[in-house]
Parts: C-alpha cells; structure tokens; sequence
C-alpha cells in the first residue's frame, strides 16, 4: 500500500511517527548516513575512511559499532601486521540507498536555493 493511500488516523499517525522515530534511531546523528554513503562505494580500512570522511577515530570507532550491531556494517579483521581492519555496508544498508539518494538530491537542491549556486564537486579523495 502506498502512503499516499493510508487513511490519516490518529493510530495510523502514530504509527509512521514512530516508524521515523526508529529509523532515526538508526541512522540519526552526525555521521552514520554519510558513513553508510562512503562505505556504500566501496570498502574502506578504518584509518582511511576516518581521514576520508574527517571524522575523529573515537568518534568513528563509536558510530561504527552501533552500525555493526545495527547490521549495517561488516567489520574485517585481516590477517596483518600491524592489525588492518576493513569496513563494508552490508546487503540490509543498502536498503537505504533511495533514502540517500533523496538526501542527497534535497541537500543539492537546498544549498542551491540558500547559497544560490550549485555546490562545486567534492575533489577526490587521496588513498
């Protein structure tokens, strides 16, 4: 059924209310749906996505373990010395890949509309 066929009843409102409340349980804050964007290229060692992404490693290191146990990351340990650990997005991330993709069109489209021009590209990122 689409949203736009349900009847809007209270109960019925409640309900998406909190279908919101726990999707942002998930992925709210700062970092996670950008993380999840990131990871959703390609896999990344954990000190590379912290310089990628500009995020602190304490920081990253407690947004990734909420992702794991939320399923939305896999967490490799290789075989190296010293240690080397690989982050990926797992198959149930990228069930959010529309929702990122309208973040990320609406983000494009709010900057416009406040900044008045369209964002310049992101340069690559170094290895």
């Amino acid at each position: 059924m689409s949203p736009e066929s349900v009847e809007h009843t209270p109960a019925n409102c409640r309900s998406a209310h909190q279908a919101v409340r726990d999707t942002l349980d998930v992925v709210g804050g700062k970092w996670k749906l950008v993380i999840l964007a990131a990871l959703g290229e390609r896999k990344y060692r954990f000190k590379e996505l912290s310089r990628t992404l500009n995020i602190s490693p304490s920081i990253l290191s407690k947004e990734l373990q909420e992702m794991e146990m939320d399923r939305l990351v896999t967490r490799t340990v290789l075989n190296t010395t010293p240690q080397t650990v690989e982050y990926e997005a797992t198959e149930y991330s990228r069930t959010l890949g529309e929702v990122l993709q309208a973040l990320r069109r609406w983000g494009e489209m709010h900057h416009e509309t406040i900044v008045g021009k369209k964002r310049a590209p992101a340069a690559a990122p170094r290895a």
